[in-house]
């Protein structure tokens, strides 16, 4: 799977990376914000979006709208460290497909990964 990849932290970018091409899947491209996030998005066109919520500028729930708002068929997982059972379901409403709290296990993802494959 084509997978664009949305994190501010450089370290749990670079380990989530880590495991998705360790899966077989290819690293189409990575953002650090919602802006960037957002620009990848439209340039690559990905088959899945993992994206952290809180990042600095444009959170992951804005850039989540905005990737929704361009194509509706979008497939984006939101990874949290935020364990609040609202906002995951405020995250499910606002188009994401799954919801993927950290810290997370090699096999978590990979759940995750089949079930929106």
């Amino acid at each position: 799977m084509k997978v664009l990849v949305v994190d501010d932290n450089v370290m749990t970018r670079s380990m989530i990376i880590d495991l998705l091409t360790e899966m077989g899947h290819q690293i189409v491209g990575q953002a650090e914000n919602g802006d960037e996030a957002v620009k990848v998005f439209t340039e690559q066109k990905p088959e899945l979006v993992l994206m952290d919520l809180i990042m600095p500028g444009k959170t992951g729930l804005e850039a989540l709208q905005e990737i929704i708002a361009i194509d509706r068929t979008a497939k984006v997982v939101m990874v949290t460290a935020v364990q609040q059972d609202i906002m995951s379901q405020q995250l499910l409403d606002k188009g994401a497909i799954a919801v993927l709290h950290k810290p997370f296990m090699y096999e978590e993802l990979e759940a995750v990964l089949k079930k929106v494959a």
